[in-house]
């Protein structure tokens, strides 16, 4: 992957998909009304929900060794954290349609 940042705070990437996935991704795309910009947002999207669901994974495997009341512990711990500082307030937005 090359990146090139933008003057927008943005990441320019020059990725090498199949054309299977790039039909399959525009298709989809297409079929719901979104134009061709919003392919980034979709990637960017996609990419997110990706790194969260490894960090989740990875977290997991993690608690195994622990006994369900400390892990427990530890969650509350860690959600009580997350709502203090705000990140659970809605910085994070979504995919949505340009149009």
């Amino acid at each position: 992957m090359q990146n090139t940042t933008t003057n927008n705070n943005s990441t320019r990437w020059n990725l090498v998909i199949s054309e299977q996935t790039n039909v399959a991704v525009r298709s989809f795309l297409a079929q719901r009304g979104f134009k061709k910009g919003d392919l980034s947002n979709f990637v960017e999207e996609a990419v997110r929900w990706r790194v969260f669901d490894q960090t989740i994974n990875q977290a997991r495997v993690g608690f195994d060794a622990l006994e369900p009341q400390e892990a427990e512990n530890l969650l509350d711990e860690a959600l009580n954290q997350v709502r203090q500082e705000g990140l659970a307030a809605g910085q994070y937005k979504p995919f949505t349609s340009s149009h």
